[in-house]
């Protein structure tokens, strides 16, 4: 029997296709795999028919660009302890236990079982924010402080409780699901396209063209159409632009953190035009609207490419003084070098995804090993640095937003034609697809189930701050607490992200 089948990014199997493995058999199989470090868990989920509880694993192999797709199932899992994924590799850790809090699936050896989300329809309603049980060590030369989740900036609400020593961090957990939204079920009871799609959209405003671009890929993967180089182009414009101009304003927080009020400005200026040319481009600013499937909303002609090349070409000179400038300043690089480290170990151990695992030398970058759109014709190389610190972090903002300046002006030169509009068929049934897109953040997974109708039975999404907000807590161990603001911003993960 096959212990998984291998697809591709973006291609759609047969649910009946899906090898279906006793329990002990699909933990061997899933954690033997994470033995190589070419291997990671994109996405791991639990659906109920009836009284038993399926599970799907997605295991992607970033050496030849497929992912391998396995399911088990349990039988009146109400009454089953079995043991887990994460005792023998702890990336699983975040997955199993949205399992467990959605489900009730209880573990027999889970290191780290505790809540998620709290979500409404949550297997146990006794659990809540109000009882969330923090660790905690008990000593009197040790004091807790507490952040949010109402917090001082324009930032989405989440708890941080940090145990320290004077003023270093020993410990941080951090506790969200404070605006669970119920997103994934809307994908399923939502029933128009255009619904979707704002849906998709609407997942976490930051990051509008990634979310966006998956399920658009997802969608035009389940109803067979193939998208034209004209649709292919657009969207691997924005992913970029979105990378520049999100980069760009986080960089200005880096320097706003560490007091360098001059970077902080002029950052923050030059990531207006970035965004302000998306609103020429398709009217809004955060370019809600522009990515539709199965169509080109808003093409990209010879004089929108114009006006976002003018665009860069003015950002280009005025980025470079600036950031050189802050690079060499020794009272900004004495915060930013050697704080909030995280080691490559750690790294693989929780499995990071994006700028939290290049920073470390770990090449995850979906543009590279699972393309997408034209990201095959620019044979991306990943950036990479080897310290894992907030300077690492910062350094890699800048190496992206230098290569993805050079990505659009390559892909502008020659536009290809407007293909025309033609209507999009049925879902295929009885159906499993995934779809992976690398966002300005790391990597953003989308995944759905069919019925007989087509319709999504499951609809599942995962945002990199899954992965990665376990990274911050480890990042700040060791440092001082006033630390804190410059670790967490180089991250700049996603509370909304995160609650679905």
């Amino acid at each position: 029997m096959n212990n998984y089948i291998a697809i591709k990014n973006n291609q759609v199997m047969s649910l009946n296709d899906i090898p279906n493995l006793d329990y002990q058999h699909f933990l061997q199989v899933n954690t033997g795999l994470l033995k190589d470090t070419i291997f990671h868990c994109v996405n791991y989920f639990g659906k109920l028919y009836g009284n038993n509880l399926k599970l799907y694993c997605c295991v992607a192999n970033d050496l030849d660009g497929t992912i391998y797709i396995s399911s088990s199932n349990i039988l009146a899992y109400k009454n089953h302890v079995v043991p887990s994924f994460t005792a023998k590799h702890f990336s699983f850790h975040i997955f199993e236990r949205e399992i467990h809090e959605n489900f009730g699936l209880q573990y027999s050896d889970h290191p780290w079982l505790k809540p998620v989300r709290f979500a409404f329809n949550r297997d146990n309603k006794l659990s809540s924010l109000e009882n969330y049980p923090f660790y905690k060590i008990d000593s009197e030369q040790l004091h807790e402080v507490g952040v949010g989740p109402i917090h001082a900036g324009i930032i989405e609400p989440g708890h941080f409780r940090f145990i320290c020593n004077g003023e270093q961090i020993l410990h941080l957990e951090i506790q969200l699901g404070y605006q669970h939204r119920g997103v994934e079920q809307l994908f399923v009871t939502k029933k128009l396209l255009l619904q979707r799609n704002i849906l998709a959209e609407s997942i976490a405003g930051d990051t509008v063209i990634g979310h966006n671009t998956a399920f658009s890929n997802l969608w035009e993967s389940l109803t067979s159409f193939k998208a034209g180089d004209d649709i292919m182009l657009a969207r691997t414009v924005a992913l970029e632009l979105e990378r520049i101009a999100i980069h760009t304003g986080d960089l200005s927080a880096i320097c706003t953190d560490v007091a360098y009020q001059l970077g902080s400005s002029v950052f923050g200026r030059l990531r207006t035009p970035i965004i302000n040319v998306m609103q020429v481009w398709c009217g809004n600013r955060l370019s809600k609207g522009l990515i539709r499937a199965g169509r080109n909303q808003f093409p990209l002609n010879r004089q929108v490419a114009d006006a976002i090349l003018k665009v860069l070409d003015a950002y280009e000179p005025d980025y470079t003084e600036m950031y050189n400038r802050m690079k060499n300043l020794p009272s900004v690089l004495a915060r930013l070098e050697k704080t909030g480290v995280v080691t490559p170990e750690q790294a693989v151990s929780i499995g990071t995804v994006g700028m939290a695992a290049r920073m470390c030398a770990i090449p995850k970058d979906i543009r590279a090993s699972h393309p997408h759109d034209l990201y095959s014709h620019l044979h991306h190389k990943p950036v990479l640095k080897h310290h894992g610190d907030v300077y690492s972090r910062t350094q890699i903002r800048n190496s992206e937003i230098l290569q993805s300046m050079r990505y659009v002006r390559s892909l502008l030169k020659d536009l290809p034609e407007i293909t025309e509009k033609s209507p999009l068929s049925s879902p295929a049934a009885n159906s499993f697809v995934i779809s992976l897109v690398e966002g300005w953040r790391g990597e953003i997974c989308h995944c759905a189930i069919t019925d007989e109708s087509g319709e999504p039975l499951l609809y599942k999404i995962k945002d990199p701050s899954l992965h990665n907000w376990m990274a911050l807590a480890l990042s700040v161990r060791n440092n001082e607490i006033s630390d804190f603001p410059i670790c967490n911003k180089s991250f700049n993960l996603s509370y909304c992200g995160h609650d679905l």
